[in-house]
Protein backbone atom coordinates (compact mmCIF):
# COMPACT_ATOMS: atom_id res chain seq x y z
CA UNK A 1 0.00 0.00 0.00
CA UNK A 2 1.13 3.78 -0.50
CA UNK A 3 1.06 6.45 1.81
CA UNK A 4 -1.60 7.88 -1.08
CA UNK A 5 -3.48 5.14 -0.93
CA UNK A 6 -3.84 5.78 3.14
CA UNK A 7 -4.59 9.71 2.48
CA UNK A 8 -7.00 9.10 0.24
CA UNK A 9 -9.06 6.49 2.43
CA UNK A 10 -8.78 8.72 5.45
CA UNK A 11 -9.93 11.79 3.33
CA UNK A 12 -13.01 10.15 1.95
CA UNK A 13 -16.15 11.88 2.22
CA UNK A 14 -18.46 10.24 3.64
CA UNK A 15 -15.67 9.10 6.08
CA UNK A 16 -15.60 5.35 5.86
CA UNK A 17 -14.20 3.15 9.48
CA UNK A 18 -11.86 0.92 7.99
CA UNK A 19 -9.01 -1.41 9.53
CA UNK A 20 -4.90 -1.70 8.64
CA UNK A 21 -3.58 -5.09 8.00
CA UNK A 22 0.38 -4.85 9.29
CA UNK A 23 2.51 -6.99 7.79
CA UNK A 24 3.40 -8.42 10.79
CA UNK A 25 0.12 -9.44 11.52
CA UNK A 26 -1.59 -7.09 13.72
CA UNK A 27 -5.05 -5.17 12.98
CA UNK A 28 -5.75 -1.43 13.98
CA UNK A 29 -9.28 -0.52 13.85
CA UNK A 30 -9.93 3.38 12.70
CA UNK A 31 -13.07 4.54 13.61
CA UNK A 32 -12.93 7.89 12.61
CA UNK A 33 -10.13 10.14 10.80
CA UNK A 34 -9.60 11.98 14.43
CA UNK A 35 -8.18 8.80 15.28
CA UNK A 36 -4.87 9.32 12.97
CA UNK A 37 -2.47 11.79 12.85
CA UNK A 38 -0.49 12.03 9.55
CA UNK A 39 2.62 14.93 8.88
CA UNK A 40 2.87 16.43 5.52
CA UNK A 41 5.12 14.71 3.30
CA UNK A 42 5.67 11.93 6.03
CA UNK A 43 5.50 7.89 5.59
CA UNK A 44 4.68 7.14 9.35
CA UNK A 45 1.43 7.82 11.07
CA UNK A 46 0.32 7.86 14.90
CA UNK A 47 -3.17 5.95 15.00
CA UNK A 48 -4.91 6.16 18.19
CA UNK A 49 -7.08 3.02 19.97
CA UNK A 50 -10.62 4.02 21.87
CA UNK A 51 -8.52 4.53 24.78
CA UNK A 52 -5.91 7.27 23.65
CA UNK A 53 -2.95 5.13 23.64
CA UNK A 54 -1.33 5.49 20.21
CA UNK A 55 1.00 3.68 17.45
CA UNK A 56 3.83 5.09 15.21
CA UNK A 57 2.97 2.73 12.33
CA UNK A 58 5.49 2.95 9.22
CA UNK A 59 2.81 3.39 6.26
CA UNK A 60 4.73 0.92 4.11
CA UNK A 61 4.15 -1.64 6.43
CA UNK A 62 0.57 -1.81 5.54
CA UNK A 63 -0.20 -4.39 3.86
CA UNK A 64 -4.01 -3.57 3.11
CA UNK A 65 -7.01 -1.06 4.19
CA UNK A 66 -10.76 -3.07 5.03
CA UNK A 67 -13.42 -0.75 4.64
CA UNK A 68 -16.40 -1.66 7.19
CA UNK A 69 -19.48 -0.33 8.58
CA UNK A 70 -20.11 2.80 10.43
CA UNK A 71 -20.73 2.13 13.97
CA UNK A 72 -24.32 1.81 14.81
CA UNK A 73 -25.34 0.64 11.16
CA UNK A 74 -27.07 -2.32 9.88
CA UNK A 75 -26.38 -3.87 7.11
CA UNK A 76 -28.04 -3.68 4.11
CA UNK A 77 -29.65 -7.05 2.36
CA UNK A 78 -29.13 -6.68 -1.23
Amino acid sequence: MTVEQFRKMLSAQPFQPFTMNLADGRQLEVPHREFVFLPPNSRTAWVADQDGAAEIIDLLLVIDLETRPPAGTAAQAS
